[in-house]
């Protein structure tokens, strides 16, 4: 399994990914783009960015990329970058399929992306996927399966997905809205042949919103690995932004709001690897900071007081504009 390279490593950052959501396209719903993001958005800038990006978190140890068919060209940009890096060949690939990304390279689409979980979708997306990264794909998702999903009962979808895990290439989900652990608790339960056909869960858990915790301990139980994405909950846990508690806990330990919101998330003993969605290199460097913050009992007790009730929480993040 791929990830036990990741397991081996002793690093600092070697449980921190960087997620190329942000910058794989010009527009998405993180808070303060306009700052983060050059003011052309062109698909060469944002190329550049994604590079610039790659190369620190290469430099710093960083050794899991995560990207999607949906996140525009963020697939494009990384094979590019890996061409270009014969030496990262320890880098952890992995992207999603489930979503087609129809905005166009615009910010105002009406409708930036379509889901479709379907045996022919993932057919024609594991096509322009394995297009463009080859035999560097370590890890393919299902992106934001919820327990309604028609992939979790298609035979046919589980067979060919088990066909890719023989082949080699791990098999995993990703999860998304406020019963995140109803759907982890029945992917679980998916097995071809008598074999569980997930090895990896991808799923948002920060200081805001915890619920799917007790989920994702049972499936590090499993065996599966744990990914955790959206940490800094769209930009509402970094920079002035932050709530003033994980401010204050970050200015004490010389750290930025950031870093506090990633150890949170690397404290929890089931966390395998937590993303940084950075958009700038700064982001990136401060995020990276966040092993060295102690987490003593004081401190996350009042980091547990920022806890929001999950529809809420996911009400709030469907309200936030794509920019």
């Amino acid at each position: 399994m791929p990830f036990a390279r990741l397991n081996r490593a002793t690093t600092p950052t070697s449980h921190i990914g960087l997620g190329l959501a942000a910058v794989g396209r010009p527009g998405y719903i993180n808070l303060r783009r306009d700052r983060d993001l050059p003011a052309d958005r062109s698909v060469d800038a944002l190329r550049a960015r994604t590079h610039e990006l790659l190369d620190a978190a290469y430099a710093q140890g960083v050794r899991y990329i995560d990207a999607a068919r949906s996140y525009g060209r963020a697939e494009e940009f990384l094979a590019d970058w890996l061409a270009a890096r014969p030496d990262a060949a320890d880098i952890v690939v992995g992207s999603k399929w489930g979503y087609t990304y129809t905005a166009d390279w615009r910010v105002d689409a009406e409708a930036p992306e379509v889901k479709d979980h379907g045996l022919a979708a993932f057919e024609r997306q594991y096509a322009e996927t394995t297009g463009l990264l080859g035999g560097r794909l370590d890890l393919y998702q299902v992106h934001s399966l919820t327990a309604d999903s028609p992939a979790l009962g298609d035979k046919d979808l589980h067979a060919r997905l088990a066909e890719l895990a023989a082949s080699g290439t791990t098999v995993g989900f990703s999860t998304s809205g406020p019963a995140q652990a109803d759907a982890i608790r029945a992917a679980l339960a998916v097995t071809v042949d008598g074999e569980p056909l997930f090895r990896t869960v991808q799923a948002t858990y920060n200081a805001l919103e915890t619920s799917a915790g007790p989920a994702l301990s049972d499936a590090h139980d499993a065996g599966l690995t744990v990914i955790v994405k959206e940490a800094m909950a769209n930009g509402r846990l970094a920079g002035t932004e932050a709530p003033a508690v994980v401010q204050e806990i970050g200015a004490d330990a010389g750290l930025e709001a950031d870093a506090v919101a990633l150890a949170l998330v690397l404290h929890q003993p089931w966390a395998g690897v937590v993303l940084s969605g950075a958009a700038t290199v700064t982001q990136l460097a401060a995020n990276l900071h966040s092993p060295l913050l102690d987490l003593d009992p004081e401190r996350l007790d009042r980091l547990s007081a920022l806890v929001e009730e999950p529809e809420a929480y996911w009400r709030h993040r469907a309200s936030l504009p794509w920019s």
